[in-house]
């Protein structure tokens, strides 16, 4: 941001404070509402790399999208599964304190629905194009793939095209992206916010969730049937994908660390349970007896912690699993 414009200058401690780099890697809800409700909206001068090879294969992938308008052919739907893949990769948890993909976020998780392709025009490809296109480059590297389009039209055969955007996957595949993708970008939704702030989800917010994933073309019934059989629970199926907030994690588990004086061995092994629950959503006690838990602790949490203290961290993770089941489920 420049400094000397105007509409920057008010804010110039807070534009300089997120000028370093470690004022990224805890951001905190406070912060996140300071992001998006005072930098965001300041003009920028960044500008998009115009050469970036990912920013070209972008352009390619949208020509082709748009040449499949104009004359319909079978590889329209698999060029259009491409920028699924590459809308849904972008919203990650490490990109998406990035104001430049914070001002898309309503039009990737726009992209990931079906209904958006309804219908769509010449206009609407041109214009995702030109919003999306200096983003591609920002997907984290772990989540970058080869998507391979290998049809046929009016250009003649196709060969492989390197994008950074995500394998395809079947229909599961994309009943999962698309829940995570709305979850991520309705973090304003009340059941969203008890899900991933560790709160007591009750059987409306359930109904809530699978009402909305069937009127909005998610999935079927079937999906969240198999969701609910393979996680114990529409909940627990939610929760592995979004996971928790890093923040809802560590208050769960003052209680357990009120009063103590933790050595260093207790702090990176209790350090590394929050940051496997904020990831994974929950976890079992019978985790910290495999990896990665056992390059701390290799003859398991009991040779860090006394048992009276594994005991109660086990009662913490139960806890933690107990809350994305509602109680009159759990009880019935």
């Amino acid at each position: 941001m420049n400094h000397r414009n105007v509409e920057v200058r008010p804010h110039l401690k807070t534009v300089e404070a997120y000028q370093d780099p470690a004022a990224w890697e805890r951001i905190t809800e406070d912060r996140r509402d300071q992001l998006t409700e005072t930098l965001a909206p300041l003009p920028t001068a960044y500008k998009e790399d115009e050469n970036s090879q990912e920013a070209k294969r972008f352009d390619l992938l949208a020509l082709r999208l748009q040449l499949g308008v104009l004359e319909p052919a079978p590889g329209f739907d698999k060029l259009r599964r491409q920028v699924q893949d590459i809308a849904e990769a972008l919203p990650d948890p490490t990109t998406l304190n990035n104001p430049v993909v914070a001002r898309q976020r309503e039009l990737l998780a726009d992209l990931v629905t079906d209904a958006w392709w309804q219908d769509v025009t010449l206009p609407m490809l041109e214009a995702m194009r030109r919003r999306v296109r200096g983003l591609v480059r920002l997907i984290p590297k772990a989540r970058r793939g080869i998507v391979y389009s290998d049809f046929e039209d009016e250009l003649g055969e196709l060969t492989q095209t390197e994008l950074s955007g995500l394998d395809v996957g079947g229909g599961w595949t994309r009943f999962e992206v698309k829940v995570r993708t709305y979850v991520r970008s309705h973090a304003d939704d009340l059941s969203v916010q008890k899900l991933l702030r560790n709160r007591q989800l009750t059987s409306a917010d359930i109904d809530h969730f699978s009402r909305l994933f069937l009127d909005s073309g998610f999935g079927t019934e079937k999906d969240i049937e198999r969701a609910e059989e393979e996680h114990g629970g529409l909940g627990l199926f939610l929760r592995s994908l979004t996971g928790l907030r890093q923040d809802a994690v560590t208050e769960a588990f003052d209680a357990f660390q009120a009063g103590r004086n933790l050595s260093s061995s207790q702090l990176r092994l209790l350090k590394l349970i929050i940051d496997y629950v904020a990831k994974n959503g929950f976890m079992d006690i019978g985790d910290l007896y495999e990896p990665p838990f056992t390059c701390v602790s290799p003859g398991g949490p009991e040779r860090v912690f006394s048992d009276a203290e594994v005991d109660t961290i086990e009662e913490v993770l139960k806890d933690i699993r107990a809350t994305a089941v509602p109680r009159e489920r759990a009880a019935g």
